[in-house]
């Protein structure tokens, strides 16, 4: 019997970056190995910054199986790589790390799939118009999930419009018209379909904005769920979608490419209920 688990061979995976405190990966992960019976796997949460990452997986063993990657560590994940999939390729940044057959790692994104998920489970099948607000990574993976569902024109509401060359560059790629505005000279966001990626410190100043009826706005924020953003578009009559079903798709499709099995949807679904 080779060395490890009394049920199998001891595999390792973790949530980095920093902070990694406040994450629910941890739960997520953990309640998929018991539902499928992977007893041999555990999954830990390390504080990590971006620069520490090329020495961190140097030094790990072959048990170590995957990765899920949140700031500051999305776009040095790219870097380490010696494979990188065609969306993390685009996007200049990887959510998640998978061990190779030769022994190095992969760069996937699952963020994409998270945000396409948590749209169409919010009733939204398909969009021409869309807005994304905020200009980081998780607002390229918003476009690009956008643009999936048939977006060709998204516009881009931020605090600095030289940050969002980033996110431009993205919609210019993808073929999708995009207009830049800024968020403090604007009162109102015309699309009917809207992904907010803007932090907690930035919450008043979208929640302000004239949110009206049958508008669907995504916030990608979960904790202190609903956001103040998500309680002003309930009260105009729109549809607010928490961020947490973002991060509950995005982390199935993590299950699934670490551990080579699927993602069992409701033992997950329950750890976030428990």
């Amino acid at each position: 019997m080779s060395p490890g688990h009394a049920y199998g061979p001891v595999r390792r995976a973790a949530v980095l970056g920093r902070p990694v405190g406040h994450s629910l990966s941890p739960l997520l992960h953990r309640a998929a190995y018991t539902a499928l019976g992977l007893t041999g796997w555990s999954y830990d949460a390390l504080d990590v910054g971006a620069e520490e990452l090329p020495v961190l997986l140097a030094g790990l063993g072959p048990e170590w199986r995957g990765f899920s990657v949140t700031m500051p560590c999305k776009r040095a994940a790219v870097e380490v790589a010696d494979e990188v999939d065609a969306l993390p390729r685009l996007l200049r940044a990887a959510n998640t790390l998978v061990r190779t057959e030769a022994g190095g790692w992969r760069a996937e994104n699952t963020d994409v799939l998270g945000v396409g998920t948590a749209l169409q489970g919010g009733g939204v099948e398909q969009v021409e118009h869309a807005a994304v607000l905020g200009a980081g990574g998780t607002a390229a993976a918003a476009a690009v999930a956008l643009a999936s569902l048939g977006a060709r024109q998204v516009d881009v509401v931020v605090r600095e419009p030289a940050r969002a060359a980033d996110l431009l560059r993205v919609l210019e790629a993808l073929d999708v018209t995009a207009e830049v505005q800024r968020l403090d000279s604007t009162t109102r966001v015309a699309a009917p379909v809207v992904v907010s990626t803007v932090p907690v410190d930035g919450q008043a100043a979208v929640a302000d904005l004239d949110w009206r009826p049958r508008q669907t706005v995504l916030d990608v924020l979960y904790a202190g769920w609903p956001t103040l953003l998500a309680q002003r578009v309930d009260l105009a009559g729109g549809h607010a979608i928490s961020g947490i079903e973002v991060l509950f798709w995005q982390a199935t499709a993590q299950v699934e490419l670490m551990t080579g099995h699927p993602a069992p949807i409701a033992a997950m679904r329950a750890a976030l209920g428990a």
